[in-house]
């Protein structure tokens, strides 16, 4: 029996011209968080079990479900990164954060979750995120969100809805509890068995429950905001009021609560239309994290964007991938004696012009076998030499969208390209 070579469930391969429109997604993120003040970070893929644990809460569906643990030979357990701000703030710690210091990154890079493959979700995942900490106010949480609507914008998905809620402090956190509880609780029986162990666990991931009836009896849940300090009721009017003034539209959304424990104050997701039913791109909100040994958490704010997510909402506005060419110009040696001139001119050529590809075929094969060649590569400029050419100085030229072809002196190539391919 042949060997299985095909990508694990929930894994794919990337080829182009898929991978452009990836590189284009981190080109776009790049330079909009750099405008911002914020600078790359690149964290292992795998941490110390604990990191996520501890701040994800052990009752979250991506702690008790969808982490891929391993051990390793030092006995130690460790975990494929499930979502990317743990691991950052980590970094940041290790590194040294003073009082009244700030830091502003960025990352892209794979995430690992054991869930059910879908549209847009897999196993291993991409992510690009945003992490500001050190600065502990409502204004930072505006220009983050504000910040994620503009790369939405320079990506091309100009109609994302932006829906925002409130956490509060850890000291709201029992009032909230227990009045969900008590609401919850008469109605248990008829809810699914994740709810039902999440109402002593975690009721608050009720509000979060896509089953029915669990979504229906949660839109008359007590609202959250309801139920907080005026401390927290304060800071979240004013992220609200700040938004308008930056202009950003929004909604308030009084049952979303995010799936992570670590999370404090502002929550936030921004969806689309074109993904249908799980139509959520973006997420993120203010967080606490704290590592054993340290005095304080680390507050700060940050969001995520599923890069796959993103891409399916641009195909679904007709801006998926596109054709691309292999090649701009393919040359082609004819026999082996045009070999190596044929890889010298190349050099040459890709000197010259930077942002076109250059083939050489180096087979010395036929002319036809070649013109297949440049074909299948969809060059636009054919340059064709053998030892005519080479023994009178000419090379000729095949304009492939036009079928012209001419034969013109190599002093003249350069002027040539140049005015063919709009250089």
């Amino acid at each position: 029996m042949a060997a299985n070579i095909e990508p694990l469930p929930g894994t794919s391969d990337i080829w182009e011209p898929e991978t452009l429109e990836w590189i284009e997604l981190e080109q776009a993120a790049r330079d909009v968080f750099h405008r911002y003040g914020y600078g790359e970070i690149r964290t292992p893929i795998f941490e110390r079990t604990e990191v996520f644990e501890k701040n994800l809460g052990e009752e979250s569906d991506v702690v008790q479900k969808e982490m891929y643990t391993f051990q390793d030979r030092g006995g130690r357990s460790l975990t494929l990164r499930p979502e990317g701000t743990a691991g950052v703030i980590r970094a940041i710690a290790n590194s040294g954060l003073d009082q009244g210091d700030e830091r502003r990154v960025f990352y892209f890079g794979p995430m690992f979750r054991g869930e059910r493959p879908a549209a847009g979700r897999r196993r291993q995942f991409h992510q690009i995120g945003v992490e500001s900490v050190g600065t502990n106010n409502p204004w930072m949480d505006v220009e983050v969100i504000s910040m994620l609507c503009r790369f939405l914008d320079k990506i091309g998905l100009k109609d994302c809805h932006v829906n925002i809620n409130t956490k509060g402090l850890p000291e709201d956190r029992q009032r909230v509890t227990t009045a969900l509880k008590e609401y919850f609780a008469p109605k248990i029986n008829d809810m699914c068995e994740d709810c039902r162990r999440r109402l002593e666990t975690n009721v608050w991931r009720i509000l979060d429950c896509k089953c029915e009836p669990c979504k229906t009896f949660a839109q008359d849940a007590p609202k959250i905001i309801d139920l907080l300090s005026d401390t927290s009721r304060d800071y979240f009017n004013k992220v609200c009021e700040g938004l308008k003034q930056v202009g950003v539209d929004y909604e308030f959304a009084p049952r979303l609560v995010r799936g992570l424990d670590y999370y404090v104050h502002t929550v936030f997701e921004v969806t689309h239309t074109g993904l249908g039913a799980q139509d959520a791109v973006a997420g993120g909100g203010r967080y606490q994290i704290a590592f054993p040994g340290m005095k304080n958490p680390i507050e700060g704010i940050g969001f995520a964007a599923g890069m796959e997510r993103l891409l399916l909402a641009r195909e679904s506005l007709g801006m998926g991938v596109k054709t691309i060419r292999d090649a701009d110009i393919m040359i082609l040696s004819l026999g082996e004696p045009a070999v190596l001139p044929g890889l010298q001119l190349a050099e040459t050529l890709w000197q010259s012009f930077g942002d076109l590809r250059i083939k050489a075929d180096f087979t010395a094969r036929s002319m036809k076998a070649q013109m297949r060649g440049a074909n299948k590569a969809n060059a636009r400029l054919v340059l064709i030499r053998g030892e005519n050419e080479l023994a009178d100085g000419t090379i000729g030229c095949k304009l492939m969208e036009t079928s012209e072809q001419v034969t013109i002196k190599m002093d003249e190539l350069h002027d040539f390209i140049a005015s063919k391919l709009s250089i």
